[in-house]
């Protein structure tokens, strides 16, 4: 096993000399990563067609695009992301200053998963050395040949004594685990975030847990062609042309009104043969599932026979090609194990209910997910969902394009995950924001000290509320 100790040395040396805080060393990291995404795109796009048989536009959409993208933003907003920020403090404490300083947390571990092996890797990773910390990323081994790219690329491109990669298995892992670090950030599945999350407790260790769920789409009523055409195409975009449905803030169910259901049936399966083709493998517009072990998984999912009974689309499973065609499924049962775990795979259920407006009660009597979806022009419906449920976002009339937004923050809640990033908000979770106050000498708050009287107290009550006029009058006597 590779020597841990005398890499995590070198990265405390490197932290401690102060190098990656400057932001020459951030800025030359992170247009590194730059020139990886531009000169490494084709082994890239190999990798992934590798590892999970993605079509190289997908590739560059959800991996080399977003990812170009968030270096950019880091780049252009580095110097403004850095600076301290200057913050009020009431008129009593006059002469002082005060401001947030954003500090680097220092030595920092990043988890990515398999789904997205650049994506998850890379993002956090901007984040990490844009804020001027050293990093170990520990990549996904079920994705090997993107892992390995990674590896390679990184220690040749960034700085090896303050970023490395360290590569391997469940034994790694643990092994990273036992160390002290200054921040955690895991993506992946909830039974092993819970491993990382007692692995930290031993060092009181901040943790950014970056999970899944169940993600509902709640599908309203449609009368313009125009509408169902956009709409569907963004469902199955969001269920079956993201990674074959292998992703945390895919769509995992749909809940329709039943009588709006054959027709929301139909519409799906004559514009999935338009998108993905009579024969999806054939087409190249999915990716394969991961490995044998996730194949059995799902087709498990399916095998129960009083889920078989549902299926309304699809169905097709070529294990040996480790693919699985786009199946839809209407109403099975909500105790089938296709309904209680997180399907992350090309299965869509579809689940009826006497109205709409009923989706919002079967959303919150389930846990919270990382997204909810809804398609619909209801205005009163809209704010509903929005105040009357609970989830790491929501969008309206699209799906996972949250991802792609810099703006907003991505991150779960509950048993999705906790913590949030993308754009600013990976430098801040990477970041510790240190208060830091001067005052002067000119003036005192002596009724701050001993010994006590009613007087000072009366004075520090009026201070507190910044009554100054009251203030002034017990100074003076004229009030008690």
């Amino acid at each position: 096993m590779r020597d841990l100790e005398t890499d995590l040395e070198e990265l405390r040396e490197s932290y401690t000399s102060g190098k990656t805080k400057e932001a020459s060393w951030r800025k030359s990291q992170l247009n590194a990563l730059l020139t990886i995404l531009k000169e490494k795109e084709k082994d890239i796009f190999n990798a992934l067609e590798h590892d999970l048989g993605k079509h190289y536009a997908e590739a560059y959409r959800d991996e080399v695009g977003t990812l170009t993208k968030s270096v950019n933003l880091a780049l252009s907003s580095l110097k403004d992301w850095m600076a301290a920020k200057k913050a009020k403090l009431p008129l009593p404490a006059f002469p002082s200053t005060a401001e947030v300083f954003p500090e680097p947390l220092g030595v920092v571990l990043i988890f990515s998963s398999w789904n997205f092996p650049f994506g998850l890797s890379l993002e956090p990773l901007i984040g990490a050395v844009a804020a001027g910390n050293a990093v170990v990323l520990k990549p996904s081994e079920l994705a090997p040949a993107s892992s390995s790219l990674l590896a390679t690329t990184i220690s040749t491109y960034l700085d090896k004594k303050a970023v490395k990669v360290i590569e391997g298995g469940q034994v790694v892992g643990e092994h990273l685990l036992s160390y002290k670090w200054d921040k955690i950030f895991f993506t992946g599945s909830s039974r092993v975030a819970r491993a990382v999350m007692t692995a930290a407790v031993k060092h009181i260790t901040p943790v950014t847990l970056e999970l899944g769920g169940k993600c509902p789409a709640i599908f309203d009523s449609f009368s313009s062609s125009w509408d169902k055409e956009m709409v569907i195409k963004r469902v199955l975009g969001g269920k079956f042309g993201t990674c074959s449905g292998q992703v945390c803030i895919g769509i995992d169910y749909i809940l329709v009104q039943e009588g709006y259901a054959p027709t929301l049936v139909e519409l799906l399966k004559n514009r999935t043969v338009k998108m993905f083709g009579e024969n999806p493998r054939e087409t190249k517009s999915m990716a394969r599932i991961i490995n044998k072990q996730h194949f059995s998984r799902l087709k498990n999912l399916l095998d129960d026979p009083s889920v078989k009974s549902c299926i309304v689309h699809g169905g097709g499973m070529d294990e040996h090609n480790l693919f699985i065609e786009p199946t839809i499924l209407m109403n099975p049962p909500l105790e089938a194990s296709i309904m209680t775990d997180e399907i992350f795979g090309p299965l869509l259920p579809i689940i009826t209910l006497k109205k709409i407006e009923d989706s919002i009660g079967f959303i919150n009597s389930r846990p919270k997910p990382l997204a909810i979806y809804a398609f619909t022009r209801n205005e009163t419906l809209q704010k509903r969902i929005v105040s009357e449920t609970s989830s790491g976002s929501v969008t309206f009339n699209d799906a996972v394009i949250q991802y792609a937004a810099d703006t907003v923050p991505f991150g779960g809640i509950g048993e999705s995950g906790f913590g949030r990033y993308h754009g600013k908000f990976s430098f801040d979770a990477f970041t510790h924001e240190k208060a830091v106050i001067s005052r002067g000498m000119i003036s005192e708050f002596w009724f701050r000290f001993p010994p006590w009287d009613d007087n000072k107290l009366a004075l520090t009550k009026k201070a507190y509320s910044f009554d100054y006029f009251g203030f002034l009058l017990v100074l003076l006597g004229l009030k008690k």
